[in-house]
């Protein structure tokens, strides 16, 4: 399963936070690796029926289920930056 950093947790929950979305709502992470586009990331006001829910501390994380396998053993980090949040993943040590 899709882990995610301490700095990834505050990150997500700060973006959440800071939306007017209810209090299930959580990132949405769409896409493969193997997309022209890579992955989306979408704010979320809950997950979608089919969704593996991610919950990490204050943050949630919701997978549409090809995203899930294939982020099963990643690691999503966080870096703040003067232009906003970057988001990072890497396989689980």
């Amino acid at each position: 399963m899709l882990t995610l950093t301490e700095n990834a947790q505050t990150a997500v929950r700060s973006i959440v936070d800071q939306s007017q979305t209810p209090a299930t709502a959580g990132l949405r992470i769409d896409g493969t690796s193997a997309s022209s586009e890579g992955y989306t990331l979408t704010l979320a006001p809950e997950p979608q029926v089919e969704d593996a829910v991610v919950e990490a501390g204050p943050a949630r994380v919701f997978l549409p289920q090809e995203s899930a396998v294939e982020l099963d053993d990643k690691v999503l980090d966080a870096e703040v930056t003067p232009d906003g949040v970057r988001f990072a993943l890497a396989v689980q040590a």
